[in-house]
């Protein structure tokens, strides 16, 4: 394997695995709030949270946010040198277009969890404060419904590899036997549709703040478990659940990883 291929597998296994760190952390908190153990959020800044108040815990954000990192690089690589072989049909594009939002999204968690290692505490705009200044500005109306829009794309897309058998497009199924292959095949369908749920919140709340100028009309992922809890302890359960095998979906993918990197 050439030395820039091997770069790029350790750069997204490492970003792999983080993810799948970041999400068993949000499934097990959620899965505490939807069984009345503490009402603590339960969002991706939570996740890191509860990562700084373990032992060593300031090492281990700071390993996390390398990873981050790593993750954020590989999609930037996929995104600008399409290394997934997308093509430059609607579909390609719309799947490059996806991996420059993860980068960009896993970047602000990537820049949050080094803050916390750094300095114990993070610093920057809330969700609600950044849409408001947003907002304020003459087409910031626009500007939100064009990023929630997306949002709603990227739940579509959750569901679509739920159930369009992707996974098999990225996990090595060859180098496990079928017994496992099976039950890490349901983890990833489960995972991509908990993701999607979470993620159609998430838009549509957003989309509802840009169409009526209101800030507090968005939702973060804390917000969407909040409406999934309303609806039954045992909903948010389920999707607790799905974001736990997202979780370790994600991390049986960076074990075993189909790599299509630069040559």
């Amino acid at each position: 394997m050439p030395k820039p291929a091997k770069a790029f597998a350790v750069l997204a296994r490492c970003g792999l695995a983080a993810q799948g760190v970041v999400y068993l952390l949000l499934g097990l908190l959620a899965a505490e709030a939807a069984g009345g153990v503490r009402a603590a959020k339960a969002d991706r800044e939570q996740a890191l949270l509860t990562i700084e108040h373990l032992p060593l815990g300031p090492w281990l954000l700071g390993l996390l946010a390398l990873g981050l990192a790593a993750y954020v690089s590989w999609r930037f690589v996929q995104a600008a040198f399409n290394t997934e072989n997308c093509g430059y049909d609607a579909k390609g594009l719309s799947k490059r277009f996806f991996f420059a939002c993860s980068a960009v999204g896993y970047g602000w968690l990537a820049y949050y969890a080094a803050q916390l290692a750094w300095a114990g505490r993070a610093t920057g705009e809330s969700q609600q404060h950044l849409i408001a200044r947003l907002l304020s500005y003459a087409y910031g109306q626009w500007l939100i419904g064009v990023v929630a829009l997306t949002v709603i794309g990227i739940a579509l897309f959750q569901l679509y590899q739920a159930y369009a058998g992707t996974m098999n497009e990225e996990v090595n199924a060859r180098r496990m036997s079928e017994q496992p292959w099976r039950m890490v095949y349901r983890f990833g369908q489960v995972g991509y549709t908990a993701r999607g749920i979470v993620w159609s919140i998430l838009g549509y709340y957003l989309l509802r703040a840009a169409l009526h100028g209101n800030p507090r009309e968005a939702r973060d992922t804390d917000g969407a478990f909040d409406i999934l809890a309303a609806m039954g302890s045992g909903v948010l359960l389920v999707v607790a659940a799905g974001f736990v095998c997202y979780g370790l979906y994600m991390l049986v993918r960076a074990r075993y990883p189909i790599m299509q990197g630069p040559g």
